[in-house]
């Protein structure tokens, strides 16, 4: 394949420079839900759009949306070839707890093949590897394909002002394929491809009973407590079977084919193998299905957070004036993701004793789950760049996690999306000590290599 070569040995003789250059990227803590971190979110799209300029593309800019901005640049110079929209996202998540990180989250830490660091894996490493990538093609006989770029701020708090960044700018980014970089693979020399994403419904709910916090001495016994009520409605959101008890939370959700579960079995990924990457004593979940399928396949409610009263060092005797609950439900596809606020409005309206009031706060757009063509160009151009690079055909499999970007590009722009990522099951990303295999971040910028030099020999 005319170019791969030298732009592989090109890659590999910078691996000093690409690290170094990667260390800084990861050292900007670019957190887009905290407004303290507004610098640094323009710092990190700063730093983009230079990376951008220094590979060569054209048309950089920095695009105001109604929250952080997205860094647009592209390669047009390749008539008669497809035009692939490389995705990514600058943004990370809060780096807390902190006293739990074992090097400093913002000061990217390489200890022997990994690198530590918030953000590394998810995905600033894989948004430097599509970039260094293009730069060993175009000093090494070009970028073959035409190329564009869109990495937004906000995909860590559901991509809120994506959709209508899509809308004002759909002729900038048509494209034939989008090459989506925000995913993974199942282990160090397990290449694999995801295929299908669940969606995401995320909501607080919130629980109000007396004007302010009381003595729970002098009113304890004889004022509902929102926290107790509050704790007493999300136990009951699952039943002994591990299912989710809205009502008709299941009414779309369809059953796996035999095909389906075969794959699923398949998948080298054993619960032993699930407990140590977690930590947990033992797997739980709903009846009647695999580890992988529950994350995979099935539908979920999970509490992500808690307040209520007094969480500080030591004592206060209080009776908490209100409660509220964190919650996200992973979507499958074929469930209405616009449907689910209705299905836990209704579940709390039967469920909440009159003693208190309560609301449901909607915090981010929904999406709903999506299942991607396993035969289509671009799935079978980062088969061959994986199988190329790792020496092993890859695996295709269903991720529990959630892309709102696939479902727009899907509704907008009629565009179809290959998933094609590094980071490792293990990597802790959202949590404390998020890391990066190094070997891998080298071996993904090699297939994305091929993947370019793929897309555009299959339009020969």
């Amino acid at each position: 394949m005319s170019g791969t070569d030298p732009a592989i040995a090109y890659a590999r003789e910078h691996h000093e420079r690409f690290l170094s250059e990667l260390q800084e990227f990861v050292s900007i803590p670019s957190v887009s839900t905290l407004s303290e971190h507004k610098g640094d979110m323009e710092h990190a799209a700063e730093w983009v759009a230079a990376q951008m300029h220094a590979v060569g593309l054209e048309n950089v800019s920095i695009l105001p949306t109604a929250g952080h901005p997205v860094v647009y640049g592209e390669w047009l110079h390749a008539p008669g070839k497809p035009t692939v929209l490389v995705y990514g996202h600058y943004d990370v998540q809060p780096a807390d707890p902190l006293d739990e990180w074992l090097t400093p989250p913002f000061r990217a830490t390489v200890l022997g093949d990994t690198m530590y660091g918030r953000g590394a894996s998810d995905m600033k490493g894989n948004v430097h590897g599509t970039l260094k990538a293009l730069e060993a093609l175009r000093r090494n006989g070009g970028i073959p394909l035409n190329v564009k770029f869109l990495i937004e701020g906000e995909e860590e708090v559901g991509s809120r002002n994506l959709g209508g960044f899509i809308d004002k700018h759909q002729d900038l980014l048509r494209a034939d394929l989008c090459l989506n970089a925000d995913s993974g693979i199942l282990a160090p020399d397990m290449p694999s491809i995801v295929y299908g994403l669940r969606g995401l419904a995320y909501f607080e709910l919130w629980v109000y009973g007396p004007a302010q916090d009381l003595h729970s001495g002098l009113f304890g016994g004889s004022i509902a407590n929102p926290a107790q009520v509050l704790c007493e409605l999300v136990a009951g959101m699952h039943d002994a079977n591990g299912r989710v008890t809205l009502p008709g939370y299941y009414e779309n959700v369809r059953a796996l084919t035999e095909q389906e579960r075969a794959d699923y079995a398949r998948l080298p990924v054993t619960d032993e193998m699930w407990l140590a990457m977690t930590g947990s004593p033992q797997v739980t979940g709903e009846a009647g299905f695999s580890t992988k399928e529950r994350t995979g396949a099935r539908p979920t409610l999970e509490i992500n957070g808690l307040l209520a009263g007094f969480t500080g060092e030591g004592a206060k005797t209080v009776l908490p004036a209100k409660a509220m609950a964190k919650i996200s439900m992973r979507l499958v596809p074929y469930q209405d993701d616009t449907a689910i606020e209705g299905m836990l409005k209704k579940y709390v309206d039967e469920h909440a004793p009159d003693t208190v009031r309560w609301e449901v706060k909607k915090v981010t757009a929904s999406a709903p789950g999506v299942l991607l063509d396993r035969a289509s160009q671009g799935a079978r151009a980062a088969s061959a760049a994986l199988r190329d690079t790792f020496g092993a055909e890859p695996i295709f499999v269903a991720e529990g996690g959630s892309v709102p970007i696939v479902t727009l590009l899907q509704q907008k722009l009629k565009l179809d999306s290959v998933l094609l990522g590094f980071g490792l099951p293990d990597d802790k990303i959202h949590g404390p000590n998020e890391k990066l295999h190094l070997p891998n971040y080298y071996r993904g910028i090699e297939t994305f290599i091929r993947f370019f030099e793929n897309v555009a020999s299959a339009a020969n």
